[in-house]
């Protein structure tokens, strides 16, 4: 979600550590964000996220699951090339490479959180109960955030 004086925008995005983690993302420094196969999820990369926004990186489906890091998004949304790759962990035989269906966007590492903000630790604060990922039945894997939810949950990593 940008915030309205910067124009800066903030969101959560959820990986499972087994696929990609924090720390695959700290060795690599930068990565293509791939594999979205939502389309709500397309529309907010493709309308919404900009260079220079902030996600906060979210461990999912594991043991210890909440927010491990922060990260950069470092351009524009483009076509997510393992749509194409019938080898790919996410490939897309219905897409068409003249109109393709699904995008990603590249990610640039900026901080592993020293502990984890798990799950339970967000339910329990109390400015963060709007959160998107604590809805019920949410499946989205990139969530907006606000700039006070983002400093919030920056605040709880320390």
């Amino acid at each position: 979600m940008a915030d309205t004086q910067t124009g800066q925008g903030y969101w959560i995005m959820k990986s499972e550590p087994s696929c990609y983690s924090i720390d695959d993302l700290k060795r690599d420094k930068k990565t293509m964000w791939d594999g979205v196969r939502n389309y709500q999820v397309r529309n907010m990369m493709r309308d919404q996220m900009q260079a220079g926004d902030l996600a906060l990186f979210y461990h999912s489906s594991t043991k210890e699951v909440g927010v491990v890091g922060v990260m950069e998004i470092v351009g524009k949304a483009y076509p997510d090339p393992t749509q194409f790759d019938p080898k790919s962990d996410h490939p897309d035989p219905t897409s068409d490479p003249k109109s393709p269906r699904w995008l990603c966007v590249d990610v640039a590492f900026k901080q592993k959180f020293p502990q984890v903000v798990s799950l339970e630790l967000l339910k329990e604060s109390k400015p963060l109960q709007q959160l998107q990922i604590l809805k019920r039945g949410n499946r989205l894997s990139v969530t907006p955030v606000t700039k006070n939810e983002f400093e919030c949950i920056l605040k709880m990593a320390v």
